[in-house]
């Protein structure tokens, strides 16, 4: 669409840059940019070249970011253009802001590779981190030496990626910075692809098919074999999540597929499957799922019963696709796994998935090797609900999967030793497809899906991190979204030690509990216009006489009732609970974790006993990519066996990057109803993190987030078991804080404390 003369004047105008050079490529990238993006988008453009013009890095960053972010946004998403503008900026406050160019030039590549804007994010990030690591401070002095290597890095970056993954690109970066962080000549020529450990570390990063190089094949399968028009292909990466792997599966934005595949290999029958057929074999199988299932309720299934259901569904579609297209029986027999039937010893582990796992292989491989006459019971029943072209239903799958488990279920189904050797099917989706939910209270949408192992919880993607920004002091400006902390309902305990530490502190308790007696609200304040009440209201009751005699409705509302009045507070406990909390202090029996928990105890039952709100949280830090936020006790929940038993559970481990804990508890207490909001930190130590090598900067932030804090009107105040802690805590909180040199009467401080705050 070509824009008149006046419209171009006016983008021109909204765009707050001098360069005369622009003029003449202006109009062009207007044109690509309002024909590719929203007119939101478009405002986004101009205010990201904006900033980027004030940079003061001349007109080629910003002519770059006008060309190049159109393309890109369209891609994977508008929210790129403030993503890319912010990074930009962020670089350019660096010793390495002469970068920016080439930072921006390698963009649009980016997109076009990677495919997905997860991917363009860690692209982002893996640039960053290795501009941070190989960014080097001068000894003796307060200066930093620009990156030797990240300008050879991002001119070679188009070639490596369409050599690697992205994975692979990280771990070339990694090798390079282990070994040459102290040698910047090298360095240069390492990234440079001139040494021939760069260049052997490169081909060995090298394998498989990247989805990048297939993706229009693919995209030409699923619309010519599928009549899928409209789907886009999202890439993952497989290399960044160690501890959890992720699972294809796709949604309302697209169908989720690996970024690289390796030849498989079947080892147990010596079948050896081509990168593409495995892509094929997963985008079948995806197809047949959106063709075929439609979902159902999962509140009244048991994970058994879910994890059957969605083997026996997998089964289902694909024997649907297998009738459509034949061919594709040697393609999903190749790739599945074949278990032995005696493989899993039902005595030493729980064998539930192996028995899934051949009843799987069964119903694909009517050639099957297995006389378990349980599995070859349901194996019949399944193809006779199948039978006479019946395309069957997810419903009535998951019910045959609910009496498969059943008939199959042991006692030994129970253990923790669960056989996976040949359970694990790769070119299948997580069936999330498949399930719907009961809406959920307020108090299970607040904690959803927590209750889960710490490896879980730790990449679980249904609970995505809250990003906040960290204040760079030598900068003067914020870091967006620097900070990714990850909040979730603390696994519980027995209340039992909770209330033996209240046992042992019952003469303390007995004493607080005089000095409560005094701080409980006296002040009474009638409610008036109450049906039910404990007195009657006689201005009211009159006025409805009066109209009841007049022939009027009388209005029922007669009586009125009293409430307390004069306290209304909310607080805020945030515990430190990182490794140095677990060590014994000289002179004490007892470690900073124990004394905490038996005062944070003391705390609980005297908040109780005034009836004041008190949530209470923990927060550790393992670098800026993994803040954690363990919720203990919520404002509206009671003082019970359940709080008392998350509370008991606690442990430490990992650093202290306080400041993202301080600006998230802040964020729950802001929108706290009451006239004072409080916020107490207890801690043991000053801020620190594996990832940060200025002592200072952690402290800084601190600082700018209780000024945060100040500003919504939220009164901070520190309690410090450091006793060094005068060299640092004052420049945190100012004058509001208390520092506990006698550890062990931390229990009789801090509820004192608390009330004296409060009074």
């Amino acid at each position: 669409m070509a824009l008149s003369q006046e419209e171009l004047g006016d983008l021109r105008e909204r765009l707050s840059c001098g360069f005369e050079q622009l003029d003449a490529a202006f109009a062009g990238c207007m044109e690509d940019a309002v024909n590719r993006l929203s007119s939101h988008g478009v405002t986004r453009l101009l205010e990201g070249a904006s900033r980027i013009c004030k940079l003061g890095r001349g007109y080629e960053p910003v002519h770059i970011y006008l060309e190049e972010m159109p393309t890109i946004a369209q891609r994977i998403g508008e929210h790129t253009l403030e993503q890319v503008a912010d990074s930009v900026w962020e670089m350019a406050g660096t010793p390495n802001g002469k970068e920016v160019g080439s930072f921006l030039q390698t963009m649009g590549e980016a997109a076009r590779r990677l495919g997905s804007a997860e991917l363009f994010s860690k692209y982002i990030d893996m640039v960053f981190d290795m501009m941070e690591r190989t960014t080097r401070s001068t000894h003796g002095f307060h200066q930093t030496i620009a990156s030797a290597g990240l300008p050879e890095m991002l001119r070679q970056m188009p070639f490596l990626m369409h050599q690697l993954p992205l994975s692979g690109i990280r771990n070339w970066i990694d090798y390079g910075i282990k070994h040459y962080y102290k040698h910047p000549d090298r360095q240069r020529d390492y990234f440079s692809l001139q040494t021939a450990d760069s260049k052997a570390i490169l081909q060995r990063e090298r394998h498989g098919t990247l989805f990048a190089d297939v993706e229009r094949r693919m995209s030409m399968y699923l619309k010519g074999l599928w009549n899928e028009q409209d789907v886009m292909f999202v890439p993952f990466s497989l290399g960044y999540d160690e501890i959890r792997k992720p699972i294809p599966y796709y949604d309302h934005l697209g169908l989720r597929v690996p970024d690289v595949y390796d030849e498989y290999e079947h080892e147990s029958i010596g079948i050896r499957v081509k990168a593409t057929d495995r892509y094929r074999a997963l985008i079948a199988h995806m197809a047949a799922h959106r063709l075929w299932s439609t979902p159902i309720f999962a509140d009244n299934f048991s994970p058994f019963q879910r994890v059957a259901a969605e083997i026996f569904e997998d089964s289902r579609v694909e024997l649907l696709a297998m009738r459509q297209y034949p061919g594709l029986r040697h393609l999903f027999q190749a790739l599945h796994p074949k278990p032995g039937e005696y493989d899993c010893d039902p005595k030493k582990e729980s064998c539930i998935r192996h028995r899934l796992a051949m009843f799987s292989y069964a119903v694909l491989d009517p050639d099957h090797p297995y006389e378990n006459p349980d599995i070859l019971e349901f194996v019949g029943k399944f193809h006779d609900m199948m039978a006479d072209g019946n395309l069957g239903t997810t419903q009535e799958t998951a019910m045959l999967a609910s009496s498969f488990i059943a008939r199959t279920r042991r006692q030994e189904d129970q253990s923790a030793r669960v056989y996976f050797a040949d359970t694990e099917v790769d070119y299948r989706d997580d069936n999330r497809h498949m399930w719907m939910y009961h809406e959920p209270s307020d108090d299970e949408e607040m904690f959803e899906d927590t209750k889960k192992t710490p490896d879980e919880e730790k990449k679980d993607q249904s609970m995505p991190p809250r990003h906040y920004p960290e204040w760079d002091d030598h900068a003067k400006s914020y870091r967006p979204d620097w900070v990714s902390l990850y909040e979730n309902l603390h696994p519980g305990g027995s209340a039992s030690k909770v209330n033996g530490l209240l046992e042992k502190n019952a003469l303390l308790a007995k004493r607080l509990k005089q000095i409560l007696d005094m701080l409980k609200p006296q002040q009474y304040v009638r409610v008036r216009y109450q049906e039910e009440g404990t007195e009657l209201d006689l201005d009211v009751a009159i006025r409805s006489l009066i109209d009841y005699k007049a022939g009027a409705q009388p209005d029922p509302r007669i009586n009125m009732s009293h409430r307390t009045d004069g306290r209304n507070i909310s607080v805020s406990l945030l515990m430190d609970l990182s490794q140095s909390v677990d060590e014994i202090p000289d002179g004490c029996s007892q470690s900073i974790l124990e004394i905490s928990q038996e005062a944070v105890s003391l705390l609980g039952w005297a908040v109780d006993r005034l009836g004041d709100e008190l949530a209470i949280a923990g927060f550790s830090s393992n670098t800026r990519h993994e803040v954690r936020y363990h919720h203990i006790k919520g404002y509206s929940e009671a003082w019970d066996d359940e709080v008392k038993g998350r509370l008991g559970a606690i442990q430490a481990g990992f650093s202290t990057r306080m400041g993202a804990a301080i600006r998230h508890a802040g964020s729950m207490l802001k929108t706290r109803n009451s006239e004072k909001k409080l916020l107490l930190i207890l801690t043991d130590g000053e801020p620190s993190d594996i990832d940060v090598d200025d002592g200072r900067h952690l402290i800084h932030d601190a600082h700018k987030a209780v000024q945060e804090l100040d500003q919504d009107g939220i009164f901070t105040y520190c309690i410090n078991l450091d006793r060094k802690a005068d060299e640092y805590v004052r420049d945190i909180f100012g004058k509001n804080y208390t520092v506990i040199d006698k550890i062990e009467r931390l229990p009789e401080k801090l509820p004192k404390l608390f009330m004296a705050l409060t009074k």
